[in-house]
């Protein structure tokens, strides 16, 4: 009998958020991929959509990325017409990001692709048990660790 050693507990808490990370991320990315984008692009517009005008840096803390790697994933979407990035008037050194028409479009294009990743990993997992995951999992990045 074959052992699935992908699903077996581990007893580190790094190493099974990130398996648990990847494993959602490739489904996302999957789903998202008929309306061309990625998973952590398509969460990037959707911030975007919310707030509509952002710096890197607080584009970076809503991710809970660094800005470099906020930098990295945005230019794509610059390239596709998806954001624009703009030098903040108030301060030079910073960068302000701002969703285009056609990335509000391509947020509602996303829109009927994410809520078919979202409910059929509810249909499995759950509703109640992947609310209360989503709940748990704030609650991690919330925790303020220190490598001290």
């Amino acid at each position: 009998m074959a052992i699935n050693v992908s699903s077996q507990p581990t007893l580190c808490n790094c190493t099974a958020i990130r398996k648990a990370a990847r494993h959602m991320t490739r489904f996302y990315d999957a789903c998202l991929a008929e309306v061309d984008l990625r998973g952590t692009q398509y969460i990037i517009l959707r911030a975007l959509s919310a707030h509509r005008r952002m710096t890197i840096n607080a584009l970076a803390d809503a991710m809970v990325m660094d800005r470099t790697t906020v930098t990295h994933n945005v230019k794509p979407l610059q390239r596709d017409g998806l954001v624009a990035i703009e030098v903040d008037p108030e301060d030079r050194r910073s960068r302000i990001v701002s969703l285009t028409k056609t990335g509000v479009a391509r947020v509602h294009q996303g829109e009927a692709a994410w809520a078919k990743a979202q409910a059929q990993f509810e249909s499995q997992f759950g509703q109640t048990r992947a609310r209360a995951m989503r709940e748990l999992m704030s609650e991690v990045t919330d925790i303020q660790l220190s490598a001290e």
